[in-house]
């Protein structure tokens, strides 16, 4: 049974950016057998209209996390947390 996603990440393709948060993500995710999936924010038009500017953002249990570039260690640490934000 798989791991429900607690991280997503927010991007959309040809972005930099989102591929290095991919990177980061997937390996923290990886570690801590945490799930992650990944949204494509041309998809929906209410996320692209929220989070265009921010791209790509992270979002755990629902709750941005990050923008623009994910810290490993800040994941981390709110992934091992007891009360994740």
């Amino acid at each position: 049974m798989a791991e429900p996603a607690r991280i997503t990440l927010l991007g959309k393709p040809g972005c930099h950016l989102c591929d290095d948060a991919r990177d980061v993500i997937a390996r923290v995710a990886g570690e801590l057998g945490v799930g992650w999936e990944e949204v494509d924010i041309n998809t929906d038009d209410e996320l692209k209209r929220q989070w265009w500017d921010q791209i790509p953002v992270t979002l755990i249990d629902g709750v941005q996390h990050d923008f623009w570039r994910v810290d490993e260690q800040r994941l981390r640490t709110a992934l091992s947390s007891p009360n994740p934000p």
